[in-house]
């Protein structure tokens, strides 16, 4: 009970008490809060546990829940993840260890951390560093900070018992182990859950805490002592549930249904990670996240954490990939695998264009299709060289088509197109917008709508045809008869009908509103420049020079005609100057 009250203590006091306290035993005052918190409680109250590095890796599973419930943390999980948590807690500071600064840590230390985590030691710095990654994301807020609950209790009926280790055996130990020892030998040749199951009623109802870890960890110890020692035909049906964290229903089912569409996910991660990485934890976290508009359940926990999983190791797969296509077959299998690619990498690529056409605009389910196609023609894509030469011949072909595309002459012309409609459209109306979004989802409507008045018309795009392109869209419900839309819609018609061969280029409809200067005041200019011509004429010029004059005025004359062709060109301009 002391150490009860004790620990309560600790998960309320301030920073400078757990200083004093720390003073008082002679233990380190560095750190932040919470790992001075974690410290005393470790030598003060767990003194009876071994929790170094090498000691954690003895500590059972059901003692481990009990351990990281005194620590105020997270307790669920399998063994590896308590593990894993508990020494994060133990050893690090949750501030300090994070995924954006493991770049700044050497390929030695990421190698002694992966150790420590208990995770596979092969491979470069990126692989390690992955891997590290991965562990922190799954066990994010789950080490390095107290629950609310305890440091703000509202009773003492929710601090965890402090649990003491399974060497010590108090006076019910005894009676334990011969109760167990006994039904084992009335079940010599193996037990029921149910019979394991009133064995531990019975010995509840003799008034041991069954429920208690040093109980249960004695119980199961026996159990699985007795049933190793004796050979039998039917080895003892003892369930440990401790390594499988349980689920709600919806939960469960929305992890189903993501491992059944796990091709999908891979298919848009490896977009994501084209242009992103796992290390950028913030991208990553919005990429799950944005699934959720895909039909997965990312508010899950568990789901968002499976995905995250997932990623990386897609990631370390890519690595993988990018690592065998420079390097020579290291088996058997792979070089016959590498052998089969070879033999059907026409039928693949003469697959993939109709693939792509299949799914125009969904490179995910292309990439999908394309994956199938790749396993019904025999290919392993569990070899890294031959997955990522089947993702590599994809992903050509999708570069292939994009520069293909700029420099089609349709996708040129509605572009042209979507310049003219957009223009200055931030300062139209909302509905006018609107509209114009419309006309550009529906543009190859609108473009055969065009062609076929143009077909249809003997006399070019004069207003008859103009007015009935008009009318049309109006009767589909895009208001386009406005001041500001329907020159820019004609002038959408004028440009395809230019480049289908309908019209001649200054036949396309201005969306400039016209000659905004009035004859009067042409001919008023005229008046101007001739008088301002006569004005440098000196009387004592000579007759050439006179001449010269004189056929210079003419010509200032004979260019008012093209002067009136380009006020056009200067309404346009005074067109973009304002809009």
């Amino acid at each position: 009970m002391q150490k009860s009250d004790q620990l309560s203590g600790l998960y309320q006091a301030r920073f400078d008490d757990l200083k004093v306290m720390a003073s008082e035993h002679s233990l380190p005052k560095n750190g932040s809060v919470e790992t001075l918190r974690c410290r005393l409680i470790r030598n003060l109250v767990l003194t009876d546990w071994d929790l170094s590095k090498d000691g954690l890796k003895s500590i059972p599973n059901a003692e481990l829940g009990e351990i990281l419930g005194v620590f105020g943390i997270k307790k669920s999980g399998s063994i590896k993840a308590r593990r894993q948590r508990l020494y994060l807690h133990l050893f690090h500071d949750p501030k300090q260890l994070v995924t954006d600064k493991l770049d700044n840590m050497t390929r030695d230390e990421l190698h002694a951390l992966c150790k420590d985590l208990e995770l596979p030691l092969s491979g470069n710095k990126q692989t390690l560093l992955v891997r590290v990654a991965g562990v922190l994301a799954s066990q994010e807020n789950a080490w390095g900070k107290v629950k609310k609950s305890l440091r703000r209790p509202r009773d003492q009926s929710n601090i965890p018992s402090v649990p003491s280790p399974a060497g010590a055996v108090d006076a019910n130990d005894e009676n334990v182990v011969e109760t167990v020892d006994s039904f084992v030998e009335d079940h010599g040749e193996g037990w029921s859950f149910e019979e394991e199951t009133a064995l531990r009623e019975e010995i509840a109802s003799k008034g041991v805490e069954t429920s208690r870890a040093d109980i249960a960890a004695t119980i199961d110890a026996e159990l699985r002592k007795t049933s190793s020692a004796a050979p039998s035909s039917t080895p003892p049906m003892v369930q440990d549930t401790a390594e499988t964290t349980m689920h709600s229903l919806e939960t469960e089912t929305a992890l189903l249904e993501l491992e059944g569409r796990m091709a999908e996910i891979h298919s848009m991660a490896r977009d994501f990670l084209m242009v992103s990485s796992t290390t950028n934890v913030d991208d990553l976290n919005a990429f799950i996240s944005s699934l959720r508009h895909h039909g997965f359940a990312t508010d899950m926990a568990p789901v968002h954490q499976r995905i995250n999983q997932a990623v990386m190791e897609l990631d370390f797969q890519i690595q993988q990939e990018s690592t065998a296509a420079s390097a020579l077959p290291q088996s058997w299998a792979e070089r016959e695998a590498l052998r089969m690619f070879e033999q059907v990498r026409s039928t693949l690529r003469d697959q993939l264009e109709n693939m792509l056409a299949m799914h125009e605009g969904d490179t995910v389910k292309a990439r999908m299709a394309f994956e199938l196609e790749a396993r019904n023609l025999g290919l392993d894509l569990r070899v890294p060289s031959v997955s990522g030469r089947v993702h590599a011949l994809f992903d050509l072909h999708i570069e292939i088509a994009e520069t293909q595309a700029l420099h089609d002459p349709i996708v040129q012309r509605r572009q042209r197109m979507m310049r003219i409609l957009h223009h200055g459209s931030v300062h139209l109306t909302g509905a006018e917008r609107s509209t114009i979004e419309r006309l550009e989802r529906s543009i190859i409507s609108f473009e055969e709508l065009v062609q076929t008045v143009l077909e249809s018309s003997e006399h070019g795009f004069e207003e008859p045809q103009q007015a009935l392109v008009i009318r049309f869209l109006e009767s589909k419900g895009y208001e386009v008869n406005t001041p500001d839309l329907r020159p820019r819609v004609l002038a959408c018609a004028g440009i395809l009908g230019a480049e289908l061969g309908y019209l001649s280029p200054s036949d396309i409809p201005r969306i400039a509103p016209g000659v905004l200067v009035s004859e009067t005041e042409v001919d008023a200019i005229v008046s101007e420049l001739k008088a301002l011509a006569k004005s440098f004429k000196q009387e004592e010029l000579p007759a050439d020079v006179e001449e010269e004059v004189a056929e210079s005025v003419i010509e200032a004359s004979q260019n008012m005609n093209r002067v009136r062709k380009k006020i056009d060109k200067i309404d346009d301009l005074l067109n973009r100057l304002q809009g």
